[in-house]
């Protein structure tokens, strides 16, 4: 008798295994109200009972294909163009249908990160302060929101599962505004509003985490620079891929344009030399899952801060760290399609970790998206030095200024506008023969910056911003700050 109810308990549960697989499935990522990305190939994907006939119809278009194996099916949608249309998407399988409504198509970013990339609209959900000057546009907006073209998809703080959490694709209202990251938000928002297409943002980050724990453990340890973080810190255990499954490979191979991203502050911290080529190699498998090599990555420079208070690190910090650090960050722009965004005047409390105009920071990313992606005529970057030489008693330094002009400037204390002042430069120092380096006045002239170092013997070093406490005044007409450096001459 129990041989035979054993039996009859596996037959049963075979059926309706057998039945649950023959119903079509999608992944979390693919909603009502989500953005499709437009005149791109669009991949629609799922599961189902391998041999199952799948078809996908929207907007006109019907594809098919048969599941495989593995229960895995895919379908490709031929390029559209940008629409505000409310449209529905439909699956069909053999047993079910699967209907999502409310589906635009425009332009579709992925943003990740850590805990700056993660701070809310709703800022009090952190308890994070309020900005020094002027009013809290985050939240302005998330209170009463104008963004009907833009829709939000966050995914959960959750790790080792095999797909992502989340309430799905959601329209830009307030519920769904005031936990979705600020950074992000702006970005979507700056951009929906220049280019007047739908826009859908996905926000995927985590506070404290580094940057290793967004690539995938196979990939990481078979990168070059493996080898040489196990010799040089061979008893450290560090969490690879802790996120990379469950909150960026689930997503995949969702259409994009492309990513942002806004971490660096714990790999600083661990003093992580080898961020440019983990950088790569996280770049290198995102653009390689979502099926696009050429995918943009823009993403912010870590913003001045007091590393050198924090004892409780397993790492002593001094006053230059976070300049080291951000020129590691400037050098990631070496790569195709990347850019960087500079915060070094949007800070209030140098001992707060977390900046609080995050509208500013997006506007920034977007800035970025529309000169290089969308073909905008707006400056995307602050000054980068060209070339630094001796000239007599001055240093001479050019910078590469987007067609933009150099100004001294300042951020209002009342409302944080940029305005142009008549001051001069801050934060240059020269180094001499015996190396240590001291602070020169510099000017603007002839759109170069002019050091006086008539005090210094043999002038071998310039450096800018080079301390945890710079906030310099270098900026473009456009009030986007220079880049910080150190150089020989």
């Amino acid at each position: 008798m129990n041989l035979r109810k054993s039996l009859f308990i596996v037959c049963v549960g075979l059926m309706i295994s057998g039945q649950l697989l023959a119903k079509v499935t999608l992944p979390n990522v693919l909603t009502s109200n989500m953005v499709l990305q437009q005149k791109e190939r669009v991949a629609i994907w799922g599961k189902a009972y391998p041999g199952e006939r799948v078809t996908v119809e929207f907007a006109g278009q019907s594809r098919s294909c048969i599941a495989t194996s593995d229960s895995t099916w895919q379908v490709w949608l031929k390029p559209m163009n940008a629409s505000f249309e409310k449209r529905d998407l439909i699956v069909r399988g053999e047993e079910n249908e699967i209907r999502l409504g409310n589906v635009l198509v425009g332009e579709v970013w992925l943003c990740g990160g850590q805990s700056n990339m993660e701070y809310p609209m709703d800022r009090t959900l952190k308890r994070y302060a309020a900005p020094a000057r002027g009013e809290d546009l985050a939240e302005k907006e998330w209170k009463n929101p104008n963004a009907e073209g833009l829709r939000l998809f966050w995914v959960e703080k959750k790790y080792g599962l095999p797909d992502c959490q989340t309430k799905g694709w959601l329209e830009a209202e307030s519920a769904a505004i005031a936990p979705f990251s600020a950074a992000a938000y702006f970005f979507g928002k700056t951009l929906q509003e220049a280019l007047q297409v739908p826009v859908g943002i996905i926000a995927s980050s985590w506070g404290g985490s580094r940057i290793e724990n967004w690539i995938p453990e196979d990939v990481y340890k078979q990168a070059p620079f493996y080898a040489k973080e196990q010799m040089q810190h061979p008893t450290v255990k560090r969490k690879i891929a802790l996120y990379y499954d469950t909150m960026i490979r689930s997503l995949a191979p969702y259409t994009l344009k492309g990513f942002t991203w806004y971490q660096g502050e714990s790999d600083a911290m661990a003093h992580d030399s080898l961020y440019v080529e983990k950088f790569e190699t996280l770049l290198n498998v995102w653009r390689t899952i979502f099926k696009d090599k050429t995918l943009s990555m823009y993403y912010v420079q870590i913003a001045p801060y007091l590393y050198s208070n924090r004892q409780w690190d397993d790492y002593k910090h001094d006053a230059c760290l976070k300049a080291w650090f951000a020129d590691l960050q400037t050098n990631c722009m070496s790569l195709e399609h990347t850019g960087q965004v500079i915060v070094t005047d949007l800070v209030d409390h140098l001992k707060d970790i977390h900046p609080s105009y995050k509208w500013e920071v997006g506007r920034r990313l977007a800035l970025w998206a529309l000169a290089k992606d969308y073909n905008k005529k707006v400056v995307c970057c602050g000054p980068q030095l060209k070339r630094a030489y001796l000239k007599k008693k001055q240093v001479i330094l050019t910078f590469r200024t987007e067609g933009s002009r150099l100004t001294a400037g300042v951020r209002d204390k009342d409302n944080n506008a940029f305005k142009a002042v008549n001051d001069k430069l801050t934060w240059f120092e020269v180094a001499g023969s015996d190396g240590v380096f001291r602070p020169v006045e510099a000017v603007i002239e002839d759109g170069k910056v002019v050091l006086d170092v008539a005090d210094i013997k043999n002038p071998s070093k310039v450096r800018f911003g080079w301390n945890e406490q710079a906030m310099p005044n270098l900026f473009n007409e456009e009030g986007l700050p220079a880049t910080p450096f150190c150089v020989e001459l």
